[in-house]
């Protein structure tokens, strides 16, 4: 009988996940596992972040992880993009906790803990317009409007003091996305059509779910730049 509360505790945390994640399309988009998907932290921060966006009202697209070629001959890989007829939604998912504090001119921003432990993690906002930066140039669309650039942190942290000046920039809490993404949508002129939308999706599947060989060069150009 000892063992039966542990499984059954287990089960009810487990389960719902499981469904959630099998009634979603986020399988189809990222090729992650169930389990892959629940144990990477990054992984699962945007696997919620995009089941909220799939539920949202109105003809969207979902892509996840797009490795984009930069003009270095390097990639950028981007978590998310929706794909609207009011612009493209470019996410960038931080599955942080803590207390959060950045400014969008500073290079590094902190997050701290109540033991007082301190990490730096560089600028989200800089390291999605780099995103944005190489997106633009294999879609050939320069118009700033088109792109909107949202910084998703998880529920579990506190945006402390977070300045942002840019047009176009959204730093928010995954529980707040619903709604200022659909204020955000509604207010917007609609720059595509719905052909338009779906062209420009079939389009970048080809930066999605790449072969072994990107994403190694990938991790490797990381980590030469973190030596």
């Amino acid at each position: 009988m000892g063992y039966l509360i542990p499984v059954f505790i287990i089960a009810a945390i487990i389960l719902p996940k499981y469904f959630t994640y099998k009634n979603s399309k986020y399988k189809a988009a990222s090729g992650n596992s169930f389990w892959k998907t629940l144990l990477d932290k990054g992984n699962h921060g945007e696997f919620l972040t995009f089941v909220i966006l799939e539920k949202l009202k109105g003809p969207h697209k979902l892509m996840t992880n797009l490795y984009i070629p930069k003009k270095d001959g390097s990639t950028t890989e981007i978590d998310l993009i929706m794909l609207s007829q009011t612009g493209i939604y470019v996410v960038e998912s931080k599955n942080y906790s803590g207390w959060i504090f950045g400014d969008e001119k500073s290079k590094n921003w902190m997050q701290t803990f109540e033991n007082r432990q301190k990490n730096h993690f560089y600028n989200p906002i800089w390291q999605n317009k780099g995103h944005i930066s190489a997106l633009k140039s294999v879609i050939d669309l320069e118009d700033d409007n088109l792109f909107k650039s949202y910084i998703v942190f998880s529920e579990r942290c506190t945006l402390k003091k977070i300045t942002v000046s840019s047009p176009n920039v959204i730093v928010l809490k995954r529980n707040a996305l619903t709604k200022i993404i659909m204020r955000d949508m509604e207010s917007s002129y609609k720059f595509m059509t719905i052909a338009e939308v779906d062209q420009l999706y079939n389009y970048l599947q080809s930066y999605v779910r790449v072969d072994d060989g990107v994403k190694n060069a990938h991790i490797k150009h990381l980590q030469t730049k973190n030596l």
